[in-house]
């Protein structure tokens, strides 16, 4: 790690003095990057369409948020808001992205994120970490099961569009306008390739994949699907955005993905965490064979000094956390019989 990044040689004080901001702080993955940064030393300014929120409450109450984290308001599609936000940054890590399959959402993808990046360009921002999404990789029917996913693979654009899978369209589009803009302006950029991400919740209200659990595990989901999908845990994902800006010499996509299993097998290890729910026990009978996991590579990841975390680990403490906060009902064995 070079010098600018790591603790001064006197006595172990921090040298951090960059300011770093994070589009999309109080966020699932966003929420997990700003503590990791202040963890490290980092000065954090975070972004949010309403700092004043009460569901960005969890950031104010981070360990060193008090001294080094700043909340403010911005837009990504407003270009101002972004200037102004980015303005003394050492550096960005653009996590906001909205998540929904609106036709209006590949151009509002591609329009925001080229604001980000010119924004930080023209802030004097020495480095960009952008997140992207496994969505814009592993959406190709035509790959072969053979074939290795890393980060050569790129999803077919028509047949996202074609499927409505429009949030993977605009993933594709917004990170080659990140790539191309950042080149075109001579900002050094990383791009991180998260997957379907699991794990404890620092916010309070439940994200996508958070939900999705809980409704396997309580039942309210009848079925499961006949497909496999690449998971990974939250703080990984945090760790692999600022491992990625830390390295100078990080450059391109990185992709985080732990584990790639069938739904069957997610619910298996749910089933094996959590006996005493009433877990979805169905598959969806489509009528094909049963899907196959492929093979995956997440060398230039743990090339950065990712190590990744197990994936029953990860899932464990995602449920634990979604009790804490109340939205899973504490089952014993006992009440499971009367369900």
């Amino acid at each position: 790690m070079s010098s600018s990044y790591s603790k001064a040689s006197n006595g172990g004080e921090q040298q951090q003095e960059q300011l770093v901001c994070v589009t999309g702080a109080g966020g699932f993955i966003g929420s997990w990057v700003v503590k990791e940064l202040l963890l490290r030393g980092y000065r954090v300014r975070g972004t949010a369409r309403d700092p004043e929120d009460s569901k960005n409450a969890h950031l104010l109450a981070l360990e060193g948020a008090r001294e080094r984290l700043t909340l403010c308001r911005a837009d990504v599609l407003d270009y101002d808001s972004l200037r102004a936000a980015f303005t003394g940054c050492h550096g960005v890590l653009h996590v906001a992205s909205p998540m929904s399959n609106d036709p209006e959402l590949v151009p509002v993808a591609v329009e925001g994120t080229r604001n980000v990046i010119n924004a930080a360009a023209d802030g004097g921002v020495r480095r960009a970490v952008f997140t992207s999404s496994y969505g814009a990789v592993h959406m190709d029917p035509n790959r072969s099961p053979d074939t290795v996913l890393d980060e050569t693979c790129w999803s077919d654009y028509d047949f996202c569009e074609q499927t409505n899978n429009l949030y993977c369209c605009a993933k594709m589009m917004a990170e080659v306008t990140a790539t191309e803009e950042a080149a075109r302006r001579g900002l050094p950029l990383a791009v991180v390739v998260p997957c379907i991400t699991t794990g404890p919740m620092l916010q309070q209200a439940l994200n996508f994949s958070s939900n999705l659990a809980a409704r396997y595990l309580m039942g309210t989901k009848r079925s499961y699907t006949n497909a496999v999908a690449a998971y990974v845990d939250v703080r990984d994902v945090a760790r692999a955005h600022v491992l990625a800006y830390e390295r100078p010499e990080a450059r391109g996509r990185y992709l985080c993905i732990a584990a790639v299993l069938h739904r069957a097998q997610l619910i298996a290890m749910l089933r094996e965490l959590f006996p005493q729910y009433p877990v979805t026990a169905k598959c969806e009978d489509d009528g094909k064979p049963m899907a196959k996991p492929y093979k995956f590579s997440n060398q230039r990841a743990r090339e950065l000094g990712l190590e990744f975390t197990p994936l029953k680990k990860s899932l464990y403490e995602a449920v634990v956390c979604m009790q804490q906060k109340g939205h899973l009902p504490v089952i014993t064995q006992q009440q499971r019989s009367y369900l």
